[in-house]
């Protein structure tokens, strides 16, 4: 979890000096000071975290006793900010146990959606994220949302600020809003990240639908079977061997297969986990993430849709900060971060943004370069570029592939189920069958 990091020191004329940074963690904390005291020739006499602190105030009087959470970067802060208010008897205690509360993108969204509505009706963005952090439930963005304000009032820059936290808001809602501080139109673009949010989301949950749920259906059922094969079949049809009774050629297969999974299911299972973890632990490095979404898109049914998706989140985010970033490169780098697709973003960021720097590429042929885009997409954009138009060309792919994918997504999740449920038909019809014919063995007659 990304925390705050306070330095005091000297620098080489003697001066006292003081800064803020954000780590991930202490180790990444320390090499971040590391550079600093090098960079800057510091001599550090204080280096402290910031962490979270419970107090309990007793009142004077016939007030009640309250309590309450703060962040600070020690004991005596919180005392100081206490006694300010008056207060002059009162406990404080470190956090002992802090389990990070992690913020849904449902959140983040909702925080945009009703900072949109709030602008619109001019009211200044401190107080919203005043307002807003109040209503917070979920502590970790609360505490985001209080030292954002609190940093913004400082004077800070609102992309800076905003960048810091994107461990919070995910990379591109974070960009966003920072550039929203410093554009003329901060409910324009709020409205367009929440826009990307809102489809975003959409798409995760068309995926869900079209390719895990079905997973794990298509699991259990394969378990139930497995389980009813090996623990309950045996123990019914081993009954009819005791007695030499002669069993169905079903049965005794079936029967077979038990006695075999019963001696070796743990090769079963090795076959099936090891694979998993090899292929999983893979995908997490930079280069396993290139090679899943490379050949993802080649999947049937589903693959096309999937990069056809990415397409579509990419020229979304493109069209939404075109010309407000102030810097193209910057807006096609950080539109293929936020496509959800390693190598999409790895041959972007490889192929196409070299060509046009070290080059001088037009955009268009440097992005069909890449190799990443559908004719239709590369032929909008081209017309685009010869009428003088890109970001009209970026806005009307993305409205194209979303009504696309849209509708062949919904048809292809009813397709999948159907074929889930057919193979759960048939899976019942089995164990159905096998046992219907245990029921027709009978002894033999003398």
């Amino acid at each position: 979890m990304t925390k705050e990091y306070r330095f005091k020191g000297f620098g080489p004329q003697g001066k006292l000096v003081q800064g803020t940074f954000m780590a991930e963690s202490p180790k990444l904390a320390k090499e971040q000071m590391t550079k600093l005291k090098a960079k800057y020739q510091l001599r550090i006499t204080d280096f402290e975290k910031k962490k979270d602190w419970l107090y309990k105030v007793y009142a004077t009087g016939k007030k009640k006793p309250f309590s309450g959470r703060q962040s600070a970067y020690s004991k005596q802060e919180v005392a100081q900010a206490l006694t300010k208010m008056g207060y002059t008897k009162f406990t404080i205690n470190p956090v002992l146990f802090d389990l990070p509360s992690k913020t849904s993108l449902a959140d983040v969204m909702m925080f945009i959606k009703l900072s949109t509505t709030m602008l619109k009706d001019r009211m200044s963005f401190g107080k919203i994220l005043e307002m807003l952090a109040e209503e917070q439930t979920n502590r970790g963005f609360r505490d985001a949302l209080q030292q954002i304000e609190s940093q913004l009032k400082g004077g800070a820059e609102g992309k800076e600020v905003f960048l810091r936290f994107q461990h919070v808001f995910g990379k591109f809602p974070a960009f966003m809003l920072g550039l929203a501080t410093r554009s003329g139109n901060m409910a324009e673009v709020f409205e367009a990240t929440s826009k990307f949010i809102e489809r975003d989301m959409e798409i995760k949950k068309n995926i869900k639908k079209a390719l895990i749920s079905p997973m794990f259906a298509v699991l259990a059922t394969i378990g139930a079977v497995m389980y009813y094969v090996i623990d309950i079949f045996p123990a019914t049809a081993e009954m009819f061997l005791k007695y030499n009774m002669p069993l169905p050629p079903l049965t005794k297969g079936t029967l077979k297969v038990s006695d075999w999974l019963a001696i070796y299911w743990w090769i079963v299972a090795l076959i099936v986990v090891i694979p998993i973890i090899v292929v999983w632990r893979w995908w997490s490095t930079p280069k396993g993430k290139i090679w899943r979404d490379s050949h993802i898109i080649k999947m049937p049914l589903v693959g096309h849709l999937i990069h056809k998706s990415s397409i579509e989140i990419y020229f979304r985010v493109f069209g939404t900060i075109y010309g407000g970033a102030g810097d193209n490169i910057e807006t096609i780098r950080t539109a293929a971060e936020a496509c959800r697709n390693a190598w999409m973003e790895d041959r972007i960021k490889k192929v196409t943004i070299p060509l046009m720097l070290r080059e001088g590429e037009a955009f268009v042929p440097a992005m069909e370069a890449a190799g990443i885009f559908t004719k239709t997409s590369l032929t909008r954009l081209r017309t685009g570029q010869e009428t003088g138009n890109i970001l009209q060309a970026a806005q009307q792919i993305a409205t194209y592939y979303e009504a696309e994918t849209t509708y062949k997504m919904n048809n292809l999740i009813e397709y999948i189920q159907t074929i889930v449920g057919l193979i759960i038909a048939i899976a019942i019809t089995f164990l159905t069958v096998v046992s219907a014919e245990i029921a027709t063995i009978s002894p033999p007659t003398a």
